[in-house]
Formats: C-alpha cells, structure tokens, sequence
C-alpha cells in the first residue's frame, strides 16, 4: 500500500511528472500544470479528488490499453491513503450509475494492476 500524502496530488508527484513527460514533454508538461492547478482547488480533499478521477475512468471506460490512465490514478489514490478495498467499493458503487458492464472492466482492471503489483 502506499501512502506517500502530498498536498497536490498532481504537482507534489514527481514521478507522475515524469512519466506524463515521458508520454510527450510538452504534452505532459501542459497535463500536469492543468490538473495540478485543479487538484489545487481548496474545498475537495485529495484523496476524494484522486477517487474521482477513479470513477471518471471507469464512466469512460477509460481503464486498460495504450495511454489510459487507469493505473496513474490507481496510485495517486493510494498516495492519498485509499485502500485497494475502498477502491473496490467504490468502483462496485459506481456500477450503479456507470453500468455493470464497465464496472466489470475496471474491477478486471483492478485485479491486473493488483496482481502485477503483487497485491493480491
């Protein structure tokens, strides 16, 4: 489990920095000020946003292949003390407004990033 709090989730994260460059410098030089400039806004929690962006992936299904977010936003909410359980949850909760099917595709995503990772 990680947890590795930062004040922003986005801006704090060198690594996520890094690796967003990786994808395109200037790509994710843009990506990273952006989201770091709303993960910044002061009335939502960063562990709340980093859920977010959770539940976003799983709307667009949006959670496996080249270039998705899935896994990166995965780790920021485990940076922030999400468990992989409250994950869980919250993917099964959302099933309920985003369709069981796409619940079934980020839950299958899950397990993979799990089962890399050794977490399972």
């Amino acid at each position: 489990m990680m947890t590795t709090k930062f004040k922003n989730a986005v801006l704090d994260d060198q690594a996520l920095i890094t690796n967003l460059k990786l994808i395109n410098p200037a790509w994710g030089d843009l990506t990273a000020r952006v989201a770091g400039e709303a993960f910044a806004m002061p009335l939502i929690d960063q562990k709340t946003k980093t859920l977010i962006t959770i539940v976003i992936d799983q709307m667009a299904l949006n959670v496996n292949g080249a270039g998705n977010p899935f896994g990166a936003h995965v780790d920021m909410a485990l940076k922030q003390g999400a468990t992989y359980e409250e994950i869980e949850e919250l993917i099964i909760f959302a099933s309920v407004y985003t369709g069981f099917n796409k619940g079934a595709a980020t839950m299958g995503a899950l397990n993979e990033l799990r089962h890399e990772r050794g977490g399972i």
